[in-house]
């Protein structure tokens, strides 16, 4: 694309397309914790929500964002007779391919293969494209971080963390997506003093770095707490909170690692659950500030593989977790209703499998990992579905997202946008 059209693309980008409501910009939403406030169609017809596209989008555990008219995610695609990762943009009205970027070598080491007997296969990027105004950011498994015009997929700058911050991978490569909050996009990845990152989005400079931590496949996640902002991620040694702007250490609450830990912190208040599969649990702590000094206080831990997430991040609403818990547990492992501050367990429905859920107007939207698609209340009363429809093939090990009244959806076959306007 030459630099005319490239100018003329982004001013089209900028011009029809206004940033703001009802965008999904990110991992976990516009507000870094798996919600949104967007209301949708409740009442589904019987053959599901009116589908405004489905397109190929093969190989991959990459979810979907987007904004200004825009979706974008992450695929595994040949490119010049080598297997890479490439992000895609997508016209969010047709499902149209706008621009393709390859980012980088596609392997992963067979982890992301497994599933039921009926539904295996598909490994891919496990990272989502992040959103910030007229750019785009990918962290691709070989722990490189690009921005790209959203327009047009032009390279802006990129960050390679192991040729420059001596960065240490991990088995099945990078899974954590680019958290971005205010001037700063944070990663962890980095070598020995510098494991932990901030980055200024702009222009990619390192504003702070800090720590010695070995990564996991977590996504890091932002809060206030105590008025404080932070950075919390989830590393080897367990959760790490951060000054947001400077990268100082705030609190540590060991957690045991074992081969993968994958899900993002949940915070609510001052109470902050995490979970790891491989046999390690769950657990909620409460976070406490008292002479400018924070502190970490255990409120409750269940050990082994029925009471976690593995990478399947619940949501928090009004002091109860809702997700799916289990590890491996592929087209079966249930959704519960959890009480944050116990560790209780108001209620479980099997049949989800490891896929993902999200928060929508006050109730559970799940993706099951068959690609079934439920909205439920989000009521510690009782399992009460409101709607059900089969809306993906493939395999499903990805968060659905919701933006200007569309749910997106994907697996290691396709991708598809369905129109839920109430």
């Amino acid at each position: 694309m030459s630099w005319k059209n490239r100018a003329m693309a982004l001013l089209t980008f900028c011009a029809l397309c206004p940033a703001g409501a009802a965008d999904w910009p990110q991992f976990r939403g516009p507000n870094h914790d798996g919600t949104t406030a967007e209301k949708i169609l409740r009442a589904w017809p019987k053959e599901g929500p009116h589908q405004l596209w489905k397109v190929p989008l093969k190989d991959g555990f990459s979810s979907i964002t987007a904004s200004r008219g825009r979706a974008f995610t992450l695929v595994r695609r040949a490119s010049e007779g080598v297997d890479r990762e490439v992000c895609v943009a997508l016209d969010a009205d047709t499902g149209k391919e706008v621009w393709a970027v390859p980012l980088g070598v596609a392997k992963y080491d067979g982890g992301g293969d497994s599933g039921t007997s009926d539904n295996k296969g598909g490994d891919g990027p496990r990272s989502t494209p992040s959103l910030d105004g007229d750019r785009v950011y990918a962290f691709s498994s070989r722990l490189v971080l690009y921005c790209l015009e959203a327009a047009s997929g032009k390279e802006i700058w990129k960050k390679d963390l192991v040729a420059e911050n001596a960065g240490r991978n991990i088995s099945w490569q990078n899974a954590a997506s680019p958290l971005i909050d205010g001037d700063l996009v944070f990663v962890a990845g980095g070598g020995p003093g510098q494991a932990l990152l901030g980055i200024n989005k702009q222009d990619g400079h390192v504003v702070w770095k800090g720590q010695d931590d070995l990564m996991t496949h977590s996504t890091p996640t932002v809060a206030t707490i105590h008025g404080v902002r932070q950075v919390i991620f989830f590393t080897q040694p367990g959760l790490v909170s951060v000054e947001a702007q400077t990268g100082a250490v705030l609190w540590r609450q060991p957690f045991r690692y074992t081969t993968s830990t994958a899900m993002t912190p949940i915070v609510a208040g001052d109470i902050v659950y995490c979970s790891a599969g491989y046999g390690v649990g769950s657990g909620a702590y409460r976070v406490s500030k008292s002479g400018g000094a924070f502190s970490v206080k255990e409120l409750w831990f269940q050990p082994a593989n029925v009471f976690n997430n593995h990478w399947s991040t619940p949501v928090c609403k009004d002091g109860y977790l809702y997700g799916l818990f289990g590890f491996k547990e592929f087209g079966r492992c249930p959704m519960k209703c959890v009480e944050l501050a116990s560790g209780k367990v108001m209620w479980s429905e099997s049949g989800f499998g490891p896929g993902g859920t999200i928060l929508v107007d006050g109730q559970a939207l799940v993706l099951g990992d068959a690609g079934q698609l439920a909205l439920v209340e989000a009521t510690p009363k009782a399992y009460t579905e409101i709607a059900r429809s089969q809306v993906l093939g493939g395999k499903c090990w990805s968060t659905p997202s919701v933006s200007e009244g569309r749910i997106y959806a994907r697996s290691t076959k396709e991708g598809v946008c369905l129109e839920v306007k109430p």
